[in-house]
């Protein structure tokens, strides 16, 4: 804990009367209220240095809990960076089948007239010969 000039001052003024008190409680003897009230602000003392050692521990998990985010977060933000790179490379992918099929689909079709043209002349051909 990051104690301040002033915890400091206040334990060094009320040490040396806790070990009065604390010797005169161990012999059974009675305490007076300000005797009580010395003890009561000790306790009250390491209850508060204790909450604030609980804090800082809370603050230090709260910061490291903010790093792994933002670590997260640049994580997520290159594997959506990924998922636009593929994204880019199917829609290159879609456009190469495309122009293959077309491709493929004007070849069948001018095969086919080929085909038809020259079955036709050959029809007329045998229609010729025949008559």
């Amino acid at each position: 804990m990051n104690r301040t000039r002033v915890d400091d001052i206040l334990i060094e003024m009320i040490s040396p009367k806790i070990k009065e008190i604390e010797e005169k409680f161990s012999r059974g003897e009675g305490l007076r209220q300000d005797e009580i009230n010395t003890l009561l602000l000790k306790s009250q003392y390491n209850h508060i240095k204790y909450l604030d050692d609980k804090l800082e521990e809370v603050v230090a998990s709260v910061v490291a809990l903010e790093g792994k985010f933002l670590g997260l977060e640049g994580k997520f933000t290159a594997l959506e960076g990924k998922f636009t790179a593929l994204e880019g490379k199917f829609e290159l992918l879609n456009e190469k089948i495309e122009h293959t099929i077309q491709k493929a689909l004007n070849r069948n079709m001018l095969l086919l007239i080929t085909v038809m043209g020259l079955f036709l002349v050959a029809s007329k051909l045998i229609d010729k010969v025949n008559f």
